[in-house]
């Protein structure tokens, strides 16, 4: 082979192995291709990291949004937690000593808080309801029973007075408490025994004094009986939460007051 062939030879050579190696570097599955797709994939990559960064965002933008959502329960906990306060501090003030036992125990209920009424019993008639109902905005305490007597009107030196029987073996509480708007009842029976000889003559007003332990004389309350009431060895019951508790009391009646 001369020069000439050899030449032309070894340039169709070059021209061969450079055309294959340019083949080969555009095939699949490379590594330029799969760095390629790594580089292909980075600007995906920041995308679904913007997206991810948009969720962050998003989570970040939440996540302030979210806290003071969150934290508005509990600051509106904490506020009704300062109105319950509030109702805890009426508590200590009215809304708690208004249905407290231990404040009544303390404070012995006026004169000015308390209305009372006297009424028949229909089922029976010599028996009387007391009622004194707490119209004051506190808790109060009243003595176990109230002072009652039986008397003539009339009568300036209450000569004629006759005293009711009560329960005995009394003990407990210092007081009977009565809640702000709630009633305590007593009852008293003129006649238990529906005797109509041997009655007391000319009693025809009870006389109530809601507290004897605390109150003056000069609150006792005057209620009259109406002619013809008759009475004969009275019995007075305790102070009860109902009309059928505060005649359970009175049948047990058995000592004098």
């Amino acid at each position: 082979m001369n020069a000439k062939s050899l030449k032309s030879a070894l340039s169709s050579a070059v021209v061969l192995a450079l055309g294959a190696l340019a083949l080969t570097a555009c095939q699949p599955g490379t590594t330029g291709t799969a760095a390629g797709s790594s580089l292909s994939s980075a600007p995906s990559s920041p995308t679904s990291g913007a997206s991810g960064a948009t969720g962050a965002t998003g989570a970040t933008g939440a996540a302030p949004i979210s806290a003071p959502s969150a934290s508005a329960p509990s600051h509106g906990g904490g506020t009704g937690g300062t109105g319950s306060g509030g109702n805890g501090t009426g508590g200590n003030g009215s809304g708690g000593n208004a249905t407290s036992d231990s404040y009544a125990y303390k404070h012995p209920c006026s004169p000015q808080q308390l209305s009372v009424h006297v009424t028949r019993r229909s089922a029976a008639p010599s028996q009387r309801v007391i009622a004194v109902r707490n119209t004051g905005a506190l808790s109060c305490g009243l003595s176990y029973f109230p002072l009652v007597f039986l008397d003539n009107a009339h009568a300036a030196n209450g000569s004629q007075a006759v005293k009711p029987l009560i329960p005995s073996g009394l003990g407990g509480a210092p007081a009977y408490p009565v809640y702000a708007g709630q009633t305590a009842y007593a009852v008293i029976d003129l006649d238990p025994s529906g005797a109509t000889t041997g009655t007391v003559a000319g009693v025809d007003e009870l006389n109530v004094l809601s507290d004897g332990d605390h109150m003056p004389n000069a609150a006792t309350l005057n209620f009259p009986l109406g002619d013809g009431a008759l009475v004969l060895k009275p019995k007075l019951g305790l102070y009860s939460g109902n009309v059928a508790d505060a005649v359970g009391s009175m049948q047990s009646a058995d000592t004098q007051s």
